[in-house]
């Protein structure tokens, strides 16, 4: 199924937030349903091969779909032009960014944007944001399929900075496409520790009764093959697991985005699947 696919840009602002998104959806979507989409740390929407993504999801399944800037992201207008927000980015404020946008969705408004109310959601979550819909699918039943791009299995890996906040040093993410060095405060750290139960990301994989593509590359040069193989075992029978052969945290793509690759292809491919055999 291919359709003409039309985007229309949306400002979601729940207390404390600002939400930047897209709303992509085909001349004839399918009724009562629609997609999210979400980048992990230090993407955003417009990164890369988000836009096409969303395009291809749209076109092939004939489901709308939302895409958004996380308000942790970084990116309002342009390009990580709101680095304090980033420092303070935490795991809890991402599921209440994800919340407000599925909120929207089944309430028929974006912002100012009117649309078809959706009562049944698949998510599909790129790196830390596949945690993030892990986490979400567990806590919401209308979430029906998730699919996890190079997701990672486990909130603690932040633990590795934490002799650098305990001494009050700011940590700081470079960032080799943008020559910034970009901030990142302990404020994740204290929120993973506060609340371990609720983050627990392979505890929630376990408490899913829906299907569930794990799709990651076998050369992930960011976070290791092994997470994926974790979060399927989690997940048990209803997660499948699809390793892409030689393909990279980011499937060979990069930013600016120069056309598809054969391993995002594949990515796309087993995301249209599941999505498809879901919501029909």
């Amino acid at each position: 199924m291919t359709t003409t696919v039309h985007r229309t840009p949306f400002r979601l602002t729940p207390p404390g937030a600002d939400l930047r998104g897209d709303y992509w959806v085909g001349d004839a979507p399918a009724e009562d349903a629609a997609l999210v989409v979400c980048h992990g740390f230090k993407g955003f929407k417009d990164w890369g091969f988000f836009p096409w993504l969303c395009e291809q999801l749209a076109s092939r399944t004939g489901i709308a779909v939302a895409s958004f800037n996380f308000d942790g992201s970084g990116v309002r207008e342009w390009d990580f032009d709101d680095l304090e927000a980033f420092s303070h980015n935490t795991f809890s404020r991402e599921l209440w960014d994800l919340e407000a946008i599925l909120d929207g969705l089944a309430a028929g408004r974006l912002g100012d944007v009117d649309i078809p109310p959706a009562s049944r959601f698949g998510l599909l979550g790129h790196s830390r944001g596949g945690a993030t819909c892990i986490l979400k699918a567990g806590q919401r039943s209308q979430v029906k399929g998730l699919v996890t791009w190079a997701s990672i299995s486990s909130v603690t890996r932040y633990e590795g900075f934490a002799a650098q906040w305990d001494a009050g040093e700011t940590v700081i993410i470079p960032n080799a496409r943008t020559k910034q060095d970009m901030p990142l405060e302990r404020n994740v750290l204290d929120d993973m520790r506060a609340n371990l139960e609720r983050l627990d990301v392979l505890a929630s994989a376990a408490s899913l009764r829906i299907p569930v593509a794990v799709v990651h590359g076998t050369a992930d040069e960011s976070v290791p093959f092994d997470d994926a193989r974790r979060i399927v075992e989690a997940a048990g029978d209803r997660a499948r697991l699809v390793g892409v052969q030689g393909a990279t945290h980011t499937f060979q793509a990069g930013h600016p985005f120069a056309g598809p690759t054969p391993e995002l292809e594949a990515a796309v491919d087993a995301s249209v699947e599941l999505f498809t055999r879901v919501f029909g």
